[in-house]
């Protein structure tokens, strides 16, 4: 969570509390081993600022709405990307759209841009239904009936955002590369993961086991990211001799290398499929242990009738929006991001220079008493009404920074609901406890999702 120093020079005292260094070297084992109880105990401790004992400029743990807002939206001109939790992504997607700082990623969001417009995401919703339904069809069809069946939702919901984002953003069913890169795109994550939890970096270059497995799964991505481009470019042009208007049909069509095609393509995947999945199973776990809010959802959709479109659900299903975005609270995929200060800036009045690291953690901040009364139940109700976003709420980050695929995640996971629980029901199985949860790339349910589904007796929408 910290950039690579020299471990001569002395850390900065700007009066922030924090734990020591003894402290940190006694809680190592349990830092890398459990990060999100840690920061929680850390902030339970010593409150809503917290400083880590590393040399040089500060590493600050921000856990108020206000200087979360601050670092992220109103002086986000002067925190940047230049962490190792962004150095190590880059690693394996390149500096696409997630890892890289300015002023390239301003250009490459304006190409990509177009991909994400409500227009261009309504005219894929039928393929997001489509990666739903064969997906539901595969993993359920002919193992669940009346009498239910316990099924491992996790595996499920990753299968479903592996094909929804081929299908959407690529216009192309990848059942065909979906093992390729489900095994690529894990391996990919834990790397990430590996690589970001350390503080003490090894060279790119050097042989060591985890560096020759990151080099193995970038040839992967590299490969399948190449059958991708090759394809389109070998098809039949679109009308007016574009490649279409999908996202890759828009990098192809922007003049982009190759090389940044494929940086793009792989954080697409890896971004868009990790997250969708890993909050998707959670939702479907907070639906199983509250059988009224699972049936007034069933039941909204249900009087909704026909297919679910993926923009407009705060209007037209309020309930089903609400538990996505409660769940989001609960569970936010990304559970920590992570800024570093170009310049020298004040934050909760002290002043902080150059080369500050901030460290949010939406895992900590959407809990926070003081914003969410009861913060640890499960209360879709918080959503209902809602206008705009509610302060210290940020499940896809904030400013200018904020997600592009954020409209994206937020309709694939209401159209989702909508295939699944319109014709079966979950339930927690006989001495149910929840998974862990385990922090990599996205906070994802250790061991899976093993849940009772059963299936209704009627057909879905």
């Amino acid at each position: 969570m910290s950039a690579t120093r020299s471990w001569a020079s002395k850390p900065l005292d700007i009066g922030v509390p924090g734990p020591t260094p003894l402290d940190m070297a006694r809680e190592l084992r349990s830092i890398r081993a459990d990060p999100l109880s840690f920061l929680s105990a850390v902030t339970e401790q010593y409150g809503d600022l917290v400083a880590f004992p590393v040399p040089g400029a500060p590493a600050l743990l921000l856990n108020d709405p206000v200087d979360v807002r601050h670092v992220l939206q109103t002086s986000a001109r002067n925190w940047g990307k230049q962490t190792i939790q962004y150095a190590a992504l880059s690693r394996v997607t390149g500096p696409g759209l997630l890892a890289s700082s300015e002023p390239n990623w301003i250009e490459h969001r304006r190409v990509a841009a177009p991909a994400f417009h409500h227009q261009r995401l309504e005219a894929v919703a039928d393929q997001v239904r489509a990666a739903a339904d064969a997906a539901i069809a595969e993993r359920l069809g002919g193992d669940v009936a009346a009498g239910g069946a316990l099924v491992d939702v996790a595996a499920l919901t990753h299968r479903i955002g592996l094909d929804a984002v081929g299908r959407a953003l690529f216009s192309t069913d990848l059942s065909g590369h979906a093992q390729r890169l489900l095994d690529a795109t894990s391996d990919a994550a834990t790397l990430v993961y590996r690589l970001g939890r350390s503080v003490l970096q090894t060279a790119a270059w050097a042989p060591t086991p985890t560096n020759l497995r990151l080099r193995s799964t970038y040839r992967r991505l590299d490969a399948i990211s190449a059958d991708l481009v090759a394809q389109r470019r070998g098809g039949r042009p679109a009308a007016g001799g574009s490649h279409g208007d999908d996202l890759l049909g828009l990098l192809l069509d922007s003049g982009m290398s190759d090389a940044e095609i494929r940086h793009e393509l792989v954080t697409m995947v890896i971004a868009g499929h990790e997250t969708v999945a890993a909050a998707l199973a959670w939702t479907l776990m907070l639906l199983a242990e509250d059988q009224a809010v699972q049936d007034r959802l069933r039941a909204e959709l249900t009087q909704h009738g026909g297919p679910v479109s993926l923009m407009g659900h705060r209007e037209t299903l309020p309930w089903t929006r609400a538990v996505v975005d409660e769940s989001l609270r609960l569970f936010p995929p990304a559970w920590a991001l992570s800024r570093r200060s170009r310049g020298e800036d004040v934050i909760a009045g002290h002043p902080v220079p150059a080369g500050t690291l901030a460290i949010i953690s939406p895992w900590l901040v959407h809990r926070r008493s003081e914003s969410w009364p009861d913060p640890l139940t499960f209360r879709p109700d918080r959503f209902l009404g809602a206008t705009g976003t509610p302060p210290g709420y940020l499940p896809f980050g904030q400013g200018p920074r904020l997600c592009i695929g954020r409209e994206f995640a937020l309709g694939e996971m209401v159209v989702v609901l909508s295939r699944l629980l319109t014709t079966y029901q979950v339930d927690v199985p006989d001495g149910w406890s929840r998974p862990r949860a385990e922090a990599k790339v996205a906070v994802h349910p250790h061991g899976g999702m093993p849940l009772v589904v059963t299936r209704l007796g009627r057909t879905g929408s």
